[in-house]
């Protein structure tokens, strides 16, 4: 066995016990069993269970991060953040108690129900540069498909799923008819009154292999009021077994279990779509927090642009007054300074915009929330490009991603869940054909009346309802019937289009996992020459700004020196914001590359140090980063 399966064997066992854990803590996700009492043994199955209301508590994550009115985040306390607050991840912990529940039901007999929520995708930034996110939570360019909410296939086709659960019913009867007599010879009495005491209980179950069985016992006591009856009152009874064993259609456990092992798989895509809506969400976040990185650099760029036009304004508007300069250059230097106002509004209005959609994203109660309505969010973290980048070959890199990409996992799951289904529609191809059986004890018990002297044989029933046992279980007056059952519906047009559908269905799943495959190939390759290309945008832009710098420091001097123009001056300073500008944008579409090339590797969670454990309790265990101290 490879070591990628051997570490999804451990993640599906580790987040089996988290669950199991989780059912009996006192946490919101749980299903509550009805409350204990004398006979829950008996009455449980027909209790209801509870679950709780939903928490929109957040975490005390967040009041530990917060001072002074603002909220010091780094890119571990915003990833930590969003395991334990963010709503999306929040839906999808209901996603496995809810397929734990269509199993409870499959293992019943009941249909499979398509339940749950698909992966949502993850918010964007109000700037539209970065790499957009899908609900799958790959790359926009990856093209998959999404996980269905159920996880498999939910149409049941083929013989239907007998239900598992036993079943015990019972009846009690009493009655009372009074019949006019046209003959009263047979009788002896003009009107016949009937009384009678019905009894009836019985137990059926079906097996897997298609087998089903009921155990009736049924005993009737009747009373007259004629003395021409040899027992009165009389009462007869049998106990009865018929035994029913479908041998073709029907037959087997692969088809009538095939929904509890379809369920089986469903289970483990609920897990894989938890781990993809966790990656969604974290992709997504910290594509937000860096290009709120990125305005904050933006605001502090355009701010010193804006300090520098406003300098520059001062200077002008001096040397005007010595006569040193023209007047027009005061002019120039104040278009300068609104221009650069303009852009430190924008640049403003962005970090302001994108502070609110990260609170949302991390809070499970939005803005609204009391501790983060008001509140500044302040990046510690600054954007830093790494010397080089990951120097393994590309198939290397593809061989990583085909073991680590979530949706990859649940195609072929899903593709065995039509695999499955198959042998349900295969076996309705088939005859009917039942083989059955029936066995009946009778008895008969009664009170000898005077019309029974001289009958012979009479006295062997007289007795009470200990002898109508006796009479039954020693098999006194057995019936006895066995035979078979056969059913050919002619043509079969609907089973044999139900079998070739199916056929063709998996074929096309078959291509469209092919089609992931390769896809995938696509996405590391594509994701490699993004994040190459993102680092050769950053040295340019990196370049450009240095040069744009060292002409504008030039420039400056020049112009304090009296050998420069104001119009130089300005022109420089605005290639130089724009050149700040670039460099923050480079270094922001950067961040969004490297979380793309995580994304296409699917190492997103092991890269951000994610524990599924952690995640699925909604509880991380690292500590908040301490916030900076603030100066008096």
């Amino acid at each position: 066995m490879r070591i990628s399966s051997l570490r999804r064997l451990a993640e599906q066992i580790l987040i089996l016990v988290l669950c199991a854990s989780l059912g009996g803590a006192q946490t919101a996700i749980r299903i509550d069993e009805a409350p204990a009492s004398r006979f829950s043994r008996i009455t449980r199955p027909y209790q209801p269970r509870s679950v709780p209301p939903i928490n929109l508590a957040n975490t005390t994550r967040i009041g530990a991060l917060t001072r002074n009115g603002n909220l010091y985040l780094t890119s571990h306390d915003v990833v930590a953040l969003a395991l334990e607050n963010n709503i999306d991840i929040e839906v999808q912990r209901y996603g496995p108690l809810l397929a734990r529940e269509v199993l409870r039901r499959a293992q019943g007999g009941g249909a499979l129900r398509s339940v749950g929520a698909g992966v949502a995708a993850g918010p964007t930034s109000v700037s539209l540069s970065g790499v957009s996110i899908n609900t799958n939570g790959a790359p926009s360019s990856s093209g998959g498909s999404g996980v269905s909410s159920g996880g498999g296939i939910v149409t049941q086709l083929g013989p239907s799923v007998p239900s598992f659960d036993p079943t015990i019913s019972g009846l009690i009867d009493f009655a009372h008819s009074t019949s006019p007599q046209s003959n009263t010879i047979l009788t002896g009495t003009t009107a016949l009154i009937t009384g009678t005491r019905a009894l009836q209980a019985s137990y059926s179950q079906t097996w897997d292999i298609g087998l089903t069985a009921q155990l009736t016992y049924a005993s009737n006591r009747i009373h007259v009021n004629s003395n021409f009856f040899a027992l009165n009152p009389y009462t007869s009874g049998d106990i009865d077994l018929q035994v029913t064993q479908n041998l073709l259609n029907g037959f087997g456990k692969a088809v009538n279990t095939r929904n509890i092992r379809v369920q089986k798989n469903n289970l483990k895509v609920t897990d894989l779509q938890f781990k993809q809506q966790v990656i969604t969400t974290v992709s997504a976040i910290l594509n937000l927090y860096w290009d709120l990185v990125s305005f904050d650099e933006e605001v502090k760029s355009r701010q010193q642009a804006l300090d520098t036009a406003d300098q520059l304004l001062k200077n002008n508007r001096q040397q005007v007054q010595i006569g040193t300069l023209a007047e027009i250059e005061v002019t120039r230097a104040q278009s300068q300074l609104y221009s650069a106002r303009q852009d430190l509004l924008i640049a403003q209005t962005n970090l302001m915009q994108q502070e609110t959609i990260l609170k949302n994203a991390l809070s499970r109660s939005g803005v609204a929330s009391s501790d983060l309505a008001d509140v500044h969010i302040v990046p510690l973290d600054s954007i830093t490009i790494p010397e080089r980048e990951d120097t393994r070959a590309l198939p290397e890199l593809v061989s990583i991603a085909m073991a680590n990409r979530v949706e990859l996992e649940q195609a072929r799951i899903n593709l065995d869940s039509n695999h499955l289904n198959l042998a349900g529609v295969r076996s309705s191809l088939k005859p009917s054909l039942q083989a059955f059986a029936e066995l009946t004890n009778n008895g008969l018990a009664g009170m000898a009346s005077a019309a029974a002297a001289g009958q012979p044989g009479v006295s062997y029933f007289d007795g009470g309802y200990g002898n109508l046992l006796e009479e039954i279980f020693r098999r006194n007056f057995p019936n006895y019937s066995a035979g078979v059952s056969l059913n050919i519906p002619l043509r079969n047009r609907a089973a044999q289009s139900d079998y070739v559908t199916s056929q063709l269905e998996i074929r096309q799943n078959q291509l469209n996992l092919q089609k992931q495959v390769n896809q995938i190939r696509v996405d590391v390759q594509n994701a490699v020459i993004g994040l190459q290309q993102a680092r050769a945008r950053y040295v340019a832009a990196k370049e450009a700004r240095v040069l744009s710098q060292e002409t504008f420091d030039g420039d400056k001097k020049k112009y304090e020196l009296g050998a420069g123009t104001s119009y130089q001056v300005v022109q420089d300073q605005r290639d130089l914001a724009s050149a700040q500008s670039s460099e923050v944008q480079a270094m922001a579409n950067y961040t969004h590359a490297r979380i793309q090339f995580d994304q296409a590797l699917g190492v997103t969670m092991d890269a951000n140090q994610i524990s599924i454990a952690e995640a699925i309790a909604g509880k991380v265990s690292a500590q908040p980063t301490p916030p900076p101290a603030v100066k008096p």
